[in-house]
């Protein structure tokens, strides 16, 4: 993913996450390649986007609605800064 498709989709989850204007949803495709950066490939249609992104929200303790919301891609974008600061530890 591109810093702008990661930053576009954190600024989305951090406006909704602090009460700012309703924030438009997140790209389907960011959405997806947060969920394959974490293991949690989403597939090619809507309805496996769906459920992929109710199993992480299951694994991750929020409400399981499949909708990638503010407070879901708040979540897995954390996860994914987490991911990267392991393997950058891991690599030094």
């Amino acid at each position: 993913m591109s810093a702008r498709g990661l930053l576009s989709v954190v600024g989305t989850a951090v406006g909704g996450v602090i009460g700012l204007a309703t924030p438009p949803p997140p790209d389907p495709d960011c959405v997806r390649e947060l969920l394959a950066e974490i293991g949690m490939p989403a597939g090619e249609t809507a309805e496996e986007l769906t459920e992929t992104v109710r199993t992480f929200q299951a694994r991750a303790g929020l409400l399981t609605d499949g909708v990638a919301g503010p407070r879901t891609v708040h979540f897995l974008s954390r996860y994914v800064m987490d991911r990267r600061a392991y393997r950058l530890d891991l690599a030094a």
